[in-house]
């Protein structure tokens, strides 16, 4: 409440001191009005980094509340401070992605604000088991002090930047390589396509003289079939001249003409 009070005092100052027109003393009412900003969003910062660190590992428990239920307890349990229950979760979602990275937090370091425009960003050194980080807590830059976005970033270190530049030298080069050896690949390709036209000729040709020679012995089978057909013809009138002979009586067939044949099936 005394933070309060003193903003609202320092904010009267100021519309004071331009309604004189006085420019030399309106520049230290407003470095005070910014420093007492800082100092506010510093101790807002504060409590919202304490209580993610308390809070983050028991997440899962937190989920069957709402956003909107988050929000009225946040509010209660802060003592006013202006955070969503959306930026709550994402803020404890944030500290559960880095702790296994980070380790146990040992310590929270003294926040430091600075103003940027719309916002206020305060920084806080964080001290882990494993590797440090920095909880980077953003708040509106105006009375409510609104919490926006709440964020543990674990710090890399020169032998990480180190790990991070090999791996990605590693890796480009592995792929220009793999783009070459791929190119090579394609280019001993060109060597078995002349081959495989010649393969393909070769069957085409293969396969016309046997259409050919399928066609000639089927033209020999179809004039065998024309003189089988005559010479079955010539047989049948013998023997049906034959036949007519002796139901006549006659000795031989002599006389007799067999003019045509009817076959019927």
């Amino acid at each position: 409440m005394k933070k309060f009070l003193s903003l609202i005092c320092a904010i009267t100052c100021v519309f004071c001191l331009t309604a004189c027109g006085s420019k030399e003393a309106a520049t230290p009412a407003l470095e005070q009005f910014n420093a007492t900003k800082i100092e506010d969003a510093q101790y807002i910062a504060g409590i919202v980094a304490q209580m993610c660190t308390q809070v983050a590992p028991q997440a899962k428990e937190l989920e069957i509340y709402t956003a909107e239920d988050m929000t009225v307890i946040l509010s209660q349990q802060t003592g006013g401070i202006n955070i969503d229950g959306n930026t709550f979760k994402a803020a404890l979602s944030s500290f559960n992605t880095s702790l296994p990275t980070i380790g146990e937090i040992t310590n929270l370091g003294d926040p430091v604000a600075e103003i940027t425009g719309k916002t206020i960003n305060v920084t806080i050194p964080v001290t882990g088991s494993v590797k440090n980080a920095e909880c980077v807590v953003i708040l509106s830059n105006n009375y409510l002090y609104e919490v926006q976005s709440v964020a543990l970033n674990p710090i890399k270190t020169m032998g990480d930047n180190m790990v991070n530049a090999a791996l990605n030298t590693v890796i480009g080069m592995g792929t220009v390589f793999a783009v070459l050896i791929l190119i090579s690949f394609i280019i001993s390709l060109f060597g078995f396509i002349p081959k495989i036209k010649a393969n393909i000729e070769a069957k085409k040709a293969a396969k016309d003289k046997v259409e050919a020679s399928a066609e000639s012995a089927v033209t020999q089978i179809a004039a065998n079939e024309e003189v089988f057909d005559e010479t079955d013809d010539t047989e049948l009138v013998a023997v049906i001249a034959a036949a007519i002979a002796a139901s006549e009586g006659a000795a031989s067939t002599d006389g007799f003409v067999v003019r045509s044949i009817i076959r019927r099936a």
